[in-house]
């Protein structure tokens, strides 16, 4: 037994006489800017972290020494 939408009605009737509906589009504007704000927020942070990969991707391009690189040029030194 689930709800139904004659229940979800009488809800929304009553929720409209105690707030008024003045204050719901105040509420539903506040609500879809903090929306907003959150997808922006998120997609800056994305962005970011992009530009950071490719710094640490460009410098590693441009001779940064790896691990690996720094052990082969050891072992030709002991020899």
């Amino acid at each position: 037994m689930g709800i139904g939408w004659v229940q979800l009605l009488i809800v929304l009737v009553i929720v409209i006489l105690l707030f008024g509906t003045k204050k719901l589009r105040n509420i539903g504007s506040d609500l879809g800017g903090a929306i907003r704000g959150f997808k922006k927020a998120v997609k800056e942070e994305s962005a970011t972290e992009q530009k950071i990969e490719q710094k640490s991707d460009n410098q590693n391009d441009q001779g940064t020494i790896i691990e690996g690189e720094a052990t082969r040029t050891e072992e030709k030194d002991k020899v």
